[in-house]
């Protein structure tokens, strides 16, 4: 990851609330991965207005850091890529294609954005992502490893092979669902390793094409110790930590606009019709 002169580590974990220690081990990257999903919160407003989201740092910082914004994967991952760069971790860069909701795991292209990190003492790498916008989705980062369950930040989540046909080993991160009381595919990944050029392709396609479901209509994530808030279109849904899920329909524009401020602490670009 280049250009990190224009990250501010300072700024940045003071923008995500975390007080805690620097050296580069397991709790701080548990810890920061938790405090920036519980603060920034997951949006597409740059995509609904027509254009890719710049994943220059600077531009990152001055959106999500310093400014009232958040942004979807590339960009919260590409920030986290840097701050955990910054206090030391060695980090690479992974691609999944989303299988929640697909009939299969082949249905979607490869375009999801995640991270490899490398803890210094630990004997497996770990799989970090705050980007995916989704109430499955990871809050703590976890060891890639299979098989095995893990707890963080009040949710499940494992790692499990998947058959194919490739050389290399397909792995599928799952969420407990707590109403269906059950496993529940989030997205399917290889480890081969994905750079900075492959994400801008990505990022390009996913925030310009207008068949992709980002440029269509608003789609907003935040989460928080006691719910997940997601909003689609005029949909709010609210994901309470026990499970409970309640649905309400928005009214109006004017409505939106106000959920979008005091739920989510979004400002909306000016001139941006959230509804079409």
């Amino acid at each position: 990851m280049s250009e990190t002169e224009q990250f501010d580590l300072d700024a940045y974990l003071e923008r995500i609330g975390w007080q805690g220690g620097r050296q580069a081990g397991p709790e701080t990257l548990r810890g920061v991965h938790l405090a920036h999903a519980l603060s920034l919160p997951f949006e597409n407003l740059d995509p609904l207005s027509g254009r890719a989201p710049s994943l220059v740092p600077g531009d990152l910082m001055a959106k999500m850091v310093h400014g009232p914004r958040g942004g979807y994967c590339y960009e919260h991952n590409t920030l986290m890529w840097l701050a955990l760069e910054a206090l030391g971790f060695r980090v690479g860069g992974l691609a999944a294609r989303v299988v929640l909701g697909a009939p299969t795991p082949w249905s979607r292209p490869r375009t999801h954005m995640m991270l490899r990190v490398e803890v210094p003492g630990e004997p497996e790498p770990y799989l970090a992502d705050v980007g995916f916008g989704a109430s499955g989705s990871l809050l703590v980062a976890v060891p890639l490893v299979t098989g095995t369950a893990f707890e963080g930040g009040g949710r499940r989540h494992r790692l499990m092979p998947l058959s194919h046909e490739g050389p290399l080993e397909l792995l599928e991160l799952q969420a407990y669902d707590r109403r269906q009381q059950d496993w529940v595919g989030q997205y399917a990944f290889t480890l081969e390793p994905f750079a900075a050029p492959d994400y801008e392709v990505f990022n390009w396609h996913v925030g310009t094409n207008p068949r992709s479901p980002f440029t269509r209509r608003p789609y907003l994530q935040r989460t928080t110790a006691e719910r997940h808030l997601a909003l689609d279109g005029d949909l709010l849904t609210e994901t309470r930590a026990d499970g409970t899920v309640t649905e309400r329909k928005l009214a109006n524009e004017a409505e939106v606009r106000r959920v979008v401020a005091e739920e989510f602490g979004i400002t909306v670009p000016g001139g941006l019709c959230l509804l079409g």
